[in-house]
């Protein structure tokens, strides 16, 4: 089992950066491919990207594609998001879980303002 825990949401100004924390505990993270996804205000939670269990794959949905990156460190046990070229269409809750969805974090908000 894993558990997770996201941190670094704030609110930030449209254009800025922001990298979001998410540490996980429990035996095995090494194994488990890892995935963030958001949910805005109103809106279906959506995935936003993935990272495989090395670290060397990472995908994207088209929205963020070119602005966010995802990265782990398997010895801290902690996966990121790189946020950059932030938009106002980007506030939501951020949330991290492993690939299937069986573990997930209690979510960090980010707001961007315009």
């Amino acid at each position: 089992q894993l558990q997770l825990v996201e941190s670094g949401g704030r609110l930030v100004q449209a254009g800025e950066s922001l990298r979001l924390s998410c540490a996980a505990s429990g035996r095995n993270f090494e194994n488990y491919a890892m995935a963030w996804h958001r949910q805005a205000p109103g809106k279906e939670r959506e995935w936003v990207g993935g990272i495989s269990w090395s670290g060397g794959t990472t995908y994207y949905a088209d929205s963020v594609k070119g602005r966010f990156t995802i990265s782990r460190n398997n010895t801290k046990k902690v996966v990121y998001l790189q946020m950059n070229s932030l938009r106002p269409e980007d506030t939501a809750i951020y949330y991290c879980s492993n690939r299937d969805k069986e573990f997930w974090g209690q979510g960090t908000q980010v707001t961007v303002s315009s």
